[in-house]
């Protein structure tokens, strides 16, 4: 292309001028509040508090339930490391259930 195919005449720079123009004043009349965004975002994450927290004490019981079959079990086979292992199951059953009423109550729920 030569320099004089590649200038812009007077009628091609307008249609450009009124192209940006259009998309301007669109973008800016289309836009929303980011307040109204934020509020209904923290208004779905908080509905999915209760599930979420009626989950962690069903994972708890379920964890609790196989704890206490391993545990028997050990107990039964006469392991000297039954105390350690019926610990580590009764934590991560408190750990969950704690985590669960920590969350509702931190966020208030």
């Amino acid at each position: 292309m030569t320099k004089k195919q590649m200038k812009l005449n007077r009628e091609q720079k307008i249609r450009i001028a009124y192209l940006l123009f259009f998309l301007l004043t669109s973008v800016i009349s289309f836009s929303q509040d980011g307040n109204a965004g934020i509020n209904e975002a923290n208004t779905r994450v908080r509905s999915y508090f209760d599930a979420g927290t009626n989950l962690m004490y069903a994972i708890g019981a379920v964890l609790g339930l196989i704890g206490a079959v391993k545990v028997y079990s050990k107990w039964n086979h006469g392991d000297p490391d039954t105390g350690k292992v019926a610990a580590a199951w009764f934590g991560s059953c408190v750990f969950l259930v704690v985590v669960a009423t920590v969350i509702r109550s931190f966020f208030g729920i």
